[in-house]
């Protein structure tokens, strides 16, 4: 790397580019080496299923105001049910890849279109099976209806490379509750573009894994009581404490029955992060537990809208931030009391490759290249996991 500055904070040698969009010094890249040891479990595989997407995009758009009362009402009493399971199978070796990325829908603005040109890329070289967003799919304020032409503008125009022609998996963000949340849980969507699968909370089956995507936005109680002047669109969730209540009732009993063998959450939120948003208190007081007592693997999210990777001091739970899609460069640094492994406070995704035993993390900036590689091993279940991360 050219032009750069370097110093040390915490232990961790840090660099930054002379030609950082800041007046003054931030951190931009923090990267540790470490070998960890941690006991696991060999679960399980579960019996194999028939994926549930159809591989292809509609020709033809249906009319989307037809139908959105009907489907307003379904998608309400779908979030009051328990965990929707999607199957979505392994490849026939087992293996499976996918990209992650967050807090990307600004109509192409803020080098979203070139996120998604080296996410086209990076998704042919691995033959990708699907893509999962972290939420904050539309900003500022989300859709305004399933009619609105944002959904083209940040998506559907945007992500057009033939290897992300793949299922989309979405969470929503805190912007996309600011606008009409139930026109982006509508099926019209979908129908529209049928990459496009967002749901509040519910399970994606790739059989020896498990992810459980979780709705985040509901716990932080400051967007209920001090919204200020944005508005939160609480149908289907309020009354509040019934919702997280029923919601990890329903996490907690779907994690204990999986016999996957990683266990992988997603949330928009961060749980732990040094970036401008920091800790969510309510997620650590209320879901973490959940996460912790049920083995999962990985917390991966959104909100921070930066690249980053945090190993839990007090459990295995690593924690992975994937929510460059767009406007980046908060130029925010705040320390944590677990373990940096890496920061990236610039623009950029995440792929995921994992089969039985291995699960391999990389993260790259928006010009393609990879910044940081990280390797979890599950040996067997008398041995412990080893954890390397590279330099």
């Amino acid at each position: 790397m050219q032009g750069v500055l370097s110093t040390k904070t915490n232990g961790y040698q840090v660099t930054c580019p002379q030609s950082c969009p800041f007046e003054t010094y931030v951190p931009h890249y923090i990267c540790g080496s470490r070998v960890r040891h941690f006991h696991t479990f060999l679960l399980t595989q579960p019996t194999a299923a028939v994926p549930s997407w159809s591989g292809h995009r509609p020709m033809a758009t249906r009319s989307r105001g037809s139908m959105a009362a009907a489907l307003a009402l379904l998608a309400v009493a779908v979030a009051a049910a328990e965990l929707e399971r999607v199957e979505h199978p392994a490849k026939n070796d087992g293996s499976l890849s996918l990209l992650v990325v967050g807090d990307w829908g600004r109509k192409g603005a803020y080098n979203q279109t070139m996120v998604a040109e080296q996410m086209g890329k990076v998704g042919e070289k691995l033959d990708i099976d699907f893509v999962v967003s972290t939420g904050d799919n539309f900003y500022e304020n989300g859709l305004t209806g399933v009619d609105d032409q944002q959904f083209e503008e940040s998506f559907a125009n945007i992500y057009t490379a033939q290897s992300l022609n793949k299922p989309w998996y979405l969470v929503l963000g805190n912007h996309d509750y600011r606008g009409d949340a139930l026109a982006q849980l509508s099926p019209v969507l979908n129908k529209i573009d049928d990459r496009f699968i967002c749901k509040r909370s519910f399970i994606v089956d790739a059989e020896m894994v498990e992810f459980f995507f979780i709705d985040t936005t509901p716990f932080q109680e400051k967007y209920w009581t001090h919204p200020k002047d944005d508005h939160y669109d609480w149908r289907g969730v309020a009354p509040r404490g019934n919702y997280i209540d029923n919601l990890l009732k329903d996490l907690d009993e779907a994690m204990k029955k999986s016999t996957a063998k990683w266990k992988i959450a997603i949330g928009h939120h961060t749980m732990r992060s040094v970036s401008d948003h920091g800790e969510t208190k309510e997620l650590l007081q209320l879901l973490l537990p959940v996460l912790k007592d049920n083995g999962v693997d990985f917390y991966i999210n959104g909100h921070d809208h930066c690249l980053e990777h945090i190993s839990s001091r007090d459990s295995p739970l690593q924690y992975f931030t994937s929510g460059g899609g767009s406007k980046a460069w908060r130029g925010v640094f705040q320390p944590t009391d677990d373990k940096l492994q890496f920061f990236y406070d610039g623009q950029g995704f995440m792929s995921l490759q994992l089969n039985q035993y291995q699960a391999d993390f990389i993260f790259y900036d928006v010009y393609g290249n990879s910044l940081y590689t990280w390797t979890s091993n599950k040996i067997n279940h008398h041995q412990p996991s080893i954890f390397v991360t590279e330099e």
